[in-house]
């Protein structure tokens, strides 16, 4: 599986340290893909083995890499030119929970001269162990990952439009080139909220949500979100909740090679609480002169 697999290269300077993470890994039920060198004796180029790593978490094909040479900070400057990668320089444990969980890091580069084989063994263990915090770490990210071409899917009902929905879609907006928005119709509407609802038609919040600056393109669909997100095909899945992203692969069915990110809701706002205010309002008529 592609969670379980973590490619790991060095340059010369990290053979002996290197050879201690992949047992390490191993050791711990993951699939570790040395992509080498293999020995101490030949010099080689950093560049040339971040290069290959990075293109391997780029595509998708590995969620994690871990980069090691002298200090580190080549393999970090050098991965990090790589579109989707996310390489933290770690000397401590203090930061191998931190680039996780705020920055989502999926490369964590080590120094061989900077820490004994037990500390960097320590950072590892520590790294791979933590989570990302998604929340509000999520926007700041977007901005880091955006990249050519990237088509962005979301989908939702859209009945009254509020602040929740304009912030969510400028988050996804933010993410890519070009937002796609899913959009319930009328008749699997009424089978989601009730016969009551929507409230505006399907024309109505097609039309609305089509004004708003950074959408591209909006559809009308019957409910079956895998066979229109298979048409569209995405690079990345955009969902406002409280759930996590694997809540949302799973639940959803999104493929693997999809980014999920997760919006999260705007306290106070939501379509429920903007009808019931609606119906607390009092009328008002215009009084005869």
């Amino acid at each position: 599986m592609k969670n379980n697999t973590i490619v790991i290269a060095s340059d010369h300077n990290g053979v002996e340290l290197k050879r201690a993470v992949v047992k390490q890994l191993a050791e711990l039920g993951f699939n570790p893909i040395d992509l080498g060198p293999y020995t101490s004796d030949v010099s080689v180029d950093y560049v040339d083995f971040a290069k290959q790593l990075s293109s391997i978490v780029e595509s998708g094909s590995a969620e994690k890499g871990i980069l090691i040479c002298g200090t580190g900070v080549g393999m970090s400057i050098t991965a990090n030119r790589m579109p989707g990668v996310r390489a933290a320089l770690v000397h401590n444990l203090e930061t191998a929970p931190k680039c996780r969980e705020h920055n989502n890091a999926n490369v964590l580069c080590l120094g061989s001269w900077i820490n004994s084989d037990h500390i960097n063994l320590e950072i590892v263990d520590t790294w791979i162990n933590s989570k990302f915090g998604e929340g509000r770490h999520n926007k700041r990210l977007a901005k880091l990952d955006k990249s050519q071409n990237k088509v962005v899917f979301t989908n939702g009902v859209f009945d009254i439009l509020h602040t929740g929905h304009i912030s969510l879609l400028n988050f996804a907006s933010s993410l890519g080139d070009k937002l796609v928005i899913a959009l319930n119709d009328d008749a699997s509407v009424r089978l989601l909220k009730g016969s009551s609802r929507p409230i505006n038609s399907e024309n109505d919040r097609k039309k609305l949500l089509e004004s708003i600056k950074g959408v591209d393109e909006v559809i009308l669909f019957d409910g079956n979100l895998p066979e229109l997100r298979e048409k569209v095909k995405p690079q990345v899945v955009v969902k406002g909740g409280e759930w996590t992203a694997d809540e949302v692969r799973n639940r959803d069915s999104v493929p693997d090679d999809v980014e999920v990110e997760i919006f999260t809701l705007v306290k106070n706002y939501s379509t429920t609480n903007v009808l019931k205010k609606i119906k607390q309002a009092e009328t008002w008529e215009k009084k005869s002169e």
